[in-house]
């Protein structure tokens, strides 16, 4: 299956609020698909960077470089936005977007090793030219940590039975041998879905630190945007929107200093407003059912009250 960009047209329209230039940042190229339609709607002063960690979006956006001189592509992770645009001497952009999580390509991909839906070497990485396989890091992470990972990335009831069973099972050297252990080993599981679903996630949520990574990134971006600017963000999971939610609430929301007992307003330090949250259309989901589980939060930069 082709990649088919979620909630495009939605996130594109957020992020340029009724504007036709400026300086963008997509956090996740993909295979470029807000990207494209982003550069569609800017003049020729305008300016898009975008970042990826997978050689192969890195050689989609290559092509894309030379068809566009607007366009530049950066091979990092968007948890290195602010250095990556601070060497290349910018400072204030005017929209930050992010589509987070796995992208088809990917899990249609058996030798990429994200799904247990094709047989394949089991990787995993999002940059598979550097770090441990999922193989790798099976065999060496002990029963405890792995347990944890598989509760706190899955949700995994069941994750102390699957964890023993894996770490029994000695290396394994394919998705579908890891498929097969957790099932036999999953006491019961959801109707329609896969025993290793949950633990698939946990996996690569764990191998490519993809929590830890929105983590840094949200503030980074915020620190970028110029007044007015604003931040799209795509997730798939519950865990990737609680952080966006809480993000977006702590920085949106006048705080309170309990002092002598009493509550005493403190200085606005907000720097975000609220703007949507929005999720895929019946239209959409028809034509891509991955996009069931979407939801897009968008915020806008606020002035700065005073010295920041």
């Amino acid at each position: 299956m082709s990649h088919i960009s979620v909630l495009l047209h939605e996130t594109v329209a957020a992020l340029l609020a009724d504007r036709d230039t400026g300086i963008y940042i997509d956090g996740t190229f993909g295979r470029g698909g807000h990207t494209r339609l982003l550069l569609s709607k800017l003049d020729e002063n305008a300016r898009v960077y975008a970042f990826d960690k997978d050689p192969q979006a890195l050689e989609v956006a290559a092509e894309l470089e030379q068809e566009d001189p607007r366009f530049k592509i950066i091979h990092a992770s968007f948890a290195d936005l602010q250095q990556e645009m601070n060497q290349l001497g910018i400072y204030q952009v005017d929209g930050v977007m992010a589509d987070l999580g796995v992208s088809s390509p990917q899990l249609d991909q058996a030798e990429r090793g994200f799904s247990f839906m094709k047989d394949g070497p089991l990787d995993m990485r999002m940059d598979n030219s550097q770090g441990q396989t999922a193989a790798e890091w099976l065999v060496n992470v002990d029963e405890e940590h792995l347990a944890n990972v598989i509760f706190q990335y899955g949700e995994e009831r069941y994750s102390r039975r699957i964890a023993k069973a894996i770490k029994k099972a000695g290396y394994i050297e394919t998705t579908a041998q890891l498929a097969e252990i957790v099932k036999v080993a999953h006491p019961k599981w959801e109707k329609n879905k896969h025993a290793a679903t949950r633990t698939f996630q946990a996996i690569r949520i764990e191998i490519n630190k993809e929590l830890d990574d929105v983590h840094v990134f949200l503030p980074q971006a915020v620190g970028l945007l110029k007044p007015n600017a604003r931040l799209a963000v795509i997730s798939f999971h519950s865990l990737e929107d609680r952080i966006i939610k809480q993000f977006i609430q702590k920085e949106s929301t006048l705080g309170e200093d309990i002092s002598w007992g009493m509550p005493q307003q403190r200085e606005d330090t907000r720097r975000l407003k609220k703007v949507d949250r929005i999720r895929a259309s019946e239209a959409e989901v028809k034509e891509n059912p991955r996009s069931r589980s979407a939801w897009l939060r968008v915020a806008e930069r606020l002035e700065p009250k005073g010295e920041e």
